[in-house]
């Protein structure tokens, strides 16, 4: 038995390194593509960078907060921290690290690769509605897959991942568990995501693809009201959950988190009503209200979250109870969160990165934004 977990162990490791060299490869392959076409540039495509990036950016985001989470089971495994029990997860069926990194690795893989192949047509003069389908289908792929019933492809891990999410879409009918806790929370960096796959929606399910009228979704006002209710999403639930375990525990602190949370939606709304009204009473809006939430949030991060302020405790500035014994950690976390809670500036800076398309600036602080 330990011969074979061994080998299996051995498989997996391979298989990681086996596709991180193909990424890796296609990677670089891709960026030089893209770099002579011009692709990246305010004078790119504006087809390619409004349909066709997204699908990369978004696989590259979630993926991101994949190999995140894996890097967090490594951690916890050897800090001897019992996440299967914390989430409730069965003790042989939980993704292990290895599995995780195996899955960002292939994936990222497969998404590089046909996106390469993709540029490759598009920068070759190709434009049909075929080759404007090829993202699309692609998405459509990994959808497919994360909801195919068979045993193959880690089925009890995608079970547990549907199940949480239809928890946290119906958060105030369902005790609220640590492990929907725990993913509702991840949601809530990921808002950047979410728009994202709603505006591909609207983008392929209208066909879209076959004028290639990249602003259809922005003009209708349908789907203009929708952006609002996805931005809005991630912090409601969020809210629900605190709600419901108020209901269930009676302990005020949920209010006061809750509050935290409504604050965090209205500043997504203020932020998306500038970005389709660019006036300046909505910018004193975005400011105002932004500012507010952030300093509720670093409030409860810096206060409920990490312990600082705790003046009788053993540790100075920190909780008695500490994981790490290097502390020196818990205040760089605390600067570095600092500086991520205002990435919400670039909404009224417009930072631009040397001669990038804003798209690909606003990538990169969403991937702040997951860190």
């Amino acid at each position: 038995m330990i011969k074979i977990i061994s080998e299996s162990l051995c498989t997996t490791v391979k298989f990681s390194g086996l596709f991180t060299g193909g990424f890796v490869a296609l990677f670089i392959g891709y960026c030089i593509m893209a770099h002579i076409s011009g692709m990246y540039t305010h004078q790119s495509n504006k087809v390619y960078m409004s349909t066709s990036y997204p699908v990369l950016s978004m696989f590259s985001l979630f993926f991101l907060h994949l190999f995140l989470y894996g890097c967090n089971i490594f951690m916890w495994r050897k800090t001897r921290i019992n996440y299967a029990f914390i989430f409730e997860f069965a003790p042989t069926k939980e993704l292990k690290y290895r599995d995780v990194f195996l899955i960002c690795t292939t994936s990222m893989t497969i998404v590089v690769g046909v996106m390469f192949a993709h540029l490759t047509l598009i920068v070759k003069g190709y434009s049909s509605s075929t080759v404007q389908a090829i993202p699309g289908c692609l998405l459509l792929v990994f959808l497919l897959v994360l909801v195919c019933p068979f045993k193959i492809l880690y089925r009890s891990s995608r079970y547990h991942f549907l199940i949480a999410i239809r928890n946290i879409i119906l958060t105030p009918f369902y005790k609220v568990v640590m492990v929907d806790f725990f993913m509702a929370d991840q949601l809530c960096s990921q808002v950047p995501l979410l728009r994202t796959l709603e505006y591909l929606a609207c983008y392929y399910i209208t066909s879209s693809y076959k004028t290639q009228d990249y602003g259809y979704c922005t003009r209708v006002k349908h789907f203009r009201d929708l952006a609002y209710a996805v931005s809005f999403l991630p912090y409601y639930w969020r809210a629900m959950q605190c709600a419901r375990r108020w209901f269930d525990e009676g302990d005020i602190n949920h209010i006061v988190n809750l509050g935290k949370y409504v604050s965090a939606m209205l500043a997504a709304g203020t932020k998306v009503a500038y970005e389709n009204d660019n006036s300046a009473g909505w910018l004193s809006l975005v400011v105002i209200v932004s500012s507010v939430a952030t300093i509720y949030q670093l409030y409860w991060d810096f206060v409920k979250d990490w312990g600082l302020l705790q003046f009788n405790s053993k540790n100075p500035w920190l909780r008695n109870d500490l994981i790490l014994k290097q502390k020196y950690i818990y205040f760089i976390s605390m600067g570095l969160n600092l500086l991520l809670r205002l990435a919400w500036l670039q909404t009224v800076i417009h930072p631009n990165i040397g001669s990038l398309d804003s798209r690909v600036t606003l990538f990169f602080l969403a991937a702040l934004e997951v860190i």
